[in-house]
């Protein structure tokens, strides 16, 4: 009997450590679905985002453009830009800090850090309205980054869409996910013959 509940504690702890983490996930999250969530994001945006990134999401001119300016011109949030190229988690770190968490130290970072200007549920709501303004195909994919692929439009599998052709990664990762959904399971050994 005692090995069942030192097996039961081990699982409870599991389960529980588990749980702080998918909330802590959660917490992260920026639902593009709602609405008012996404309204207040705009709002936010146009004061704190907009003079940088652009008042359409567009970016700053020549962002992607390789010289002694590099880093400083502010990418577009829009679908010709990167963002969708990063998971919730990612973006939320990077508004609140400055610099994704995986940047190395040495690198400088133009991205002006939010942590004490803005509550974390106002980035959040930032993160929505951006996301609230990109088409199926760019929403779908990045949703592929998140956990479980959180975020994944109710209607990607209803509407006919693209990813961008530069995005051959998250094609793969949504064919894998087709395939291993509609994969029948093996036969048990009865049943086999």
């Amino acid at each position: 009997m005692r090995p069942f509940l030192i097996i039961g504690a081990v699982c409870g702890l599991t389960l529980a450590v588990a749980g702080a983490r998918a909330a802590s996930d959660a917490s992260h999250f920026a639902d593009a679905d709602n609405a008012a969530l996404a309204d207040h994001g705009g709002e936010l945006y146009q004061t704190y985002c907009g003079g940088c990134h652009g008042r359409r999401l567009q970016g700053q001119a020549l962002w992607q453009l390789k010289d002694q300016y590099v880093g400083r011109r502010a990418p577009p949030h829009d679908a010709t830009g990167h963002t969708w190229q990063h998971a919730d988690e990612n973006l939320f770190h990077m508004t609140k800090y400055g610099r994704f968490a995986a940047a190395p130290a040495d690198i400088k970072s133009y991205m002006p850090a939010f942590e004490h200007t803005l509550s974390d549920d106002d980035m959040v709501a930032i993160l929505a309205f951006i996301k609230s303004r990109w088409p199926t195909g760019i929403r779908a994919s990045q949703s592929m980054l998140n956990p479980g692929f959180r975020g994944m439009p109710a209607d990607a599998d209803k509407v006919e869409w693209t990813l961008p052709p530069n995005c051959t990664a998250s094609i793969q990762r949504w064919s894998e996910s087709q395939q291993s959904s509609a994969k029948p399971e093996p036969a048990a050994p009865s049943e086999r013959r």
